[in-house]
């Protein structure tokens, strides 16, 4: 176990072909560690209806990645417990969470093992996350969402005041985005752990279905008094959206229909809800609660409307 220094978990749910690419951007550029068996793949799938589990079975028998494990979930179980059933065959001393529609750029991944190894407070660490049109996923750089940080972001105080302390603390932009330093809460599209700091939190919260449960996890990692950081220097592009479909930016990849999307948007709104009940019940009086909650109410809804039918 000792010899693995990285297990890479990536999640799949009809994502095929954009999931091969990804391993295979971890394959082609880390050629000497995944031969070696420094490193390790083990792609999990939701049951997709595309062919996916097969796929991975078949790339398993020529793959020059020396352990590559697919695994079947037996359903579509959701984010948290579809990482987690990862888990168990997992050697490496960092662990690394990967969504299936990135593609992982030279140096980074070697760099992050370096960082966590010289930051023994450091809980998770993620690198820059690029999308396909140059712009940053600020989500690979974030606040917890306090109301305050919540209503800023959905009122458009925080694009109006991108780099402001007071407006922009869902997105900290105020923070140089090309260096390293201490967030709230990293992506769960990649991010990278020692295997001990996990197993103290528990890994991912299965109460999430889909969306929060990053937030959740960074927010646990912290509890436990340990840090999180953002390595600006080192990058992997990120689609961002490509199974759930409703990021205008992931249209011309995803696979999911209208029925699909609503699901998703259900889930969305769910866990906003969720992580206020599981973290912030005993911070803020009902009435401020209660705001919270018929917001999010109407979020949703405005959300719904909008789908394309």
């Amino acid at each position: 176990m000792a010899n693995v220094d990285l297990s890479i978990i990536i999640l799949s749910f009809n994502t095929k072909d954009i999931t091969l690419d990804a391993i295979k951007s971890v394959e082609e550029n880390y050629t000497e560690e995944v031969q070696s068996g420094a490193y390790e793949v083990i792609v999990t799938d939701n049951s997709s209806k595309d062919g996916s589990l097969q796929a991975f079975k078949d790339y398993a028998k020529h793959t020059k990645i020396k352990t590559f494990h697919p695994v079947d979930n037996g359903g579509n179980i959701g984010f948290s417990a579809g990482n987690n059933k990862g888990l168990p065959y997992a050697k490496g001393r960092y662990v690394l969470f990967l969504n299936p529609d990135t593609i992982v750029h030279p140096k980074t991944l070697s760099y992050m093992i370096e960082f966590l190894d010289a930051h023994p407070d450091a809980g998770a660490a993620s690198c820059k996350l690029i999308n396909k049109d140059g712009a940053i996923d600020f989500n690979c750089h974030r606040g917890f969402p306090t109301p305050w940080n919540a209503f800023c972001f959905f009122s458009g105080l925080q694009r109006m005041f991108p780099n402001s302390r007071l407006f922009a603390g869902y997105t900290q932009g105020w923070k140089d985005l090309d260096t390293t330093h201490e967030v709230d809460a990293v992506e769960g599209a990649f991010m990278m752990m020692p295997r001990a700091v996990g197993e103290k939190v528990g890994w991912w919260d299965e109460d999430y279905f889909f969306y929060g449960e990053d937030i959740q996890f960074c927010y646990d990692i912290h509890k436990l008094g340990y840090k999180i950081y953002y390595i600006g220097e080192y990058s992997i592009m990120h689609i961002g959206g490509a199974a759930s479909g409703i990021k205008p930016k992931s249209q011309n990849v995803t696979t999911a229909n209208v029925d699909g999307k609503r699901m998703i948007q259900g889930e969305r709104f769910k866990a906003m809800k969720l992580f206020y009940k599981k973290n912030y019940s005993d911070t803020y009086p009902a009435f401020i609660q209660n705001i919270i909650y018929k917001s999010i109410d109407f979020m949703h809804q405005r959300a719904i409307n909008r789908l394309k039918v």
